[in-house]
């Protein structure tokens, strides 16, 4: 999965970035609101991870421009899709105060976490929230032929319970095909989702991945929609 991580403090988004990256996800940075916003506009994440407290344009103000499709001033004045308006945000903020909470969710934050935080916590707030953007209240999906996916400890079974060893892309791959089963999902959109702004999305990584998917599985679970993309089906 993508994220993007708008915090100001480089060695905090240094920190998060490094940790991030080695939970496997593809990651984005930002070091003020502007900047933050427009990546936020321009990119698809599964999910942000938003400062309050930034130069140029503050936390209220990206929140306000991705979920009220607001153009605060020098912010640019490229409308919000659907698709980012829902985008799950998550608040961090050194202010741990009930009325920010409140102003946070209440205007469209779907979490909030205040620093100092610990790690362990922040990558299970990031897992529900990429479980719940996709309609999944478990942790644990099942697939056909017995191929169950925890996306709490990012391990991936066969039938018999014994797990099959992914490289860290391969699993973000079925992940997120499983986490969107029944749907065809373009190769634009795993692309987007799967590798970040540093990554060379023209290789033909993604075949690459997708035939080692097939073998180490050993299950035709993945389809081909010539044309369009890869499905899972339900």
């Amino acid at each position: 999965m993508r994220l993007l991580v708008i915090e100001d403090d480089p060695a905090l988004q240094r920190s998060l970035a490094a940790t991030l990256r080695e939970e496997n996800y593809a990651v984005d940075t930002a070091s003020d609101g502007e900047d933050g916003l427009y990546k936020a506009r321009e990119n698809t994440y599964d999910v942000i991870l938003l400062d309050v407290m930034l130069p140029k344009l503050d936390g209220w103000g990206v929140l306000a421009a991705l979920r009220d499709n607001a153009t605060p001033q020098g912010a640019g004045a490229k409308p919000v899709s659907e698709a980012i308006s829902k985008t799950p945000i998550l608040m961090l903020t050194a202010r741990d105060t009930v009325p920010d909470r409140i102003r946070g969710l209440d205007h469209g934050a779907d979490d909030y976490l205040t620093k100092p935080f610990d790690i362990d916590e922040l990558l299970a707030r990031i897992r529900a929230l990429i479980r719940r953007s996709a309609g999944q209240t478990s942790s644990l999906v099942v697939l056909s032929g017995g191929i169950t996916l925890d996306t709490a400890a990012r391990r991936v079974t066969n039938a018999g319970g014994v797990e099959i060893p992914l490289t860290a892309r391969e699993y973000s791959l079925l992940e997120y095909l499983a986490l969107h089963r029944g749907e065809v999902v373009s190769r634009t959109t795993l692309y987007e989702h799967l590798f970040d702004e540093d990554d060379d999305t023209f290789s033909n990584l993604l075949d690459v991945h997708v035939s080692n998917l097939r073998k180490k599985l050993d299950s035709d679970i993945i389809q081909t929609r010539r044309g369009h993309g890869y499905s899972v089906e339900k």
